[in-house]
């Protein structure tokens, strides 16, 4: 059973930064793909930042150059790390992990990042 826990979530004020922490309970090596989304409030669920088993990186034009994904195999983690938030970075962030042969998807239960202004 492919478990996905975060945790780093909380209130900051713009400006600052955050890192989130998303632990899986097997090998992050395993997965094809990994990413971070994000649910605002009355918005539709938005991918953030992903990675790819091969290294491939890619964010949403909204963060690039302040968010930076990240993996550590050893520990089983992938971490979002987040500076200079806005209060539009608001939202519930979820991680995200794919297997690609058959598909399929597993959701942490997500954490809550509120950005003060």
């Amino acid at each position: 059973q492919v478990q996905l826990v975060e945790s780093g979530g909380g209130l900051v004020q713009a400006g600052g930064s955050l890192r989130l922490s998303c632990a899986a309970s097997i090998s992050i090596s395993a997965f094809n793909a990994m990413a971070w989304h994000r649910q605002a409030p009355g918005k539709q669920r938005e991918l953030v930042a992903g990675i790819i088993s091969g290294g491939e990186i890619n964010y949403a034009d909204s963060v690039k150059g302040r968010f930076t994904i990240s993996r550590d195999s050893a520990k089983n983690t992938v971490y979002l790390l987040m500076n200079s938030l806005k209060p539009e970075d608001t939202a519930v962030y979820y991680c995200n992990a794919e297997f690609h042969g058959p598909y399929m998807s597993y959701w942490g239960k997500g954490t809550l990042v509120t950005v003060s202004s």
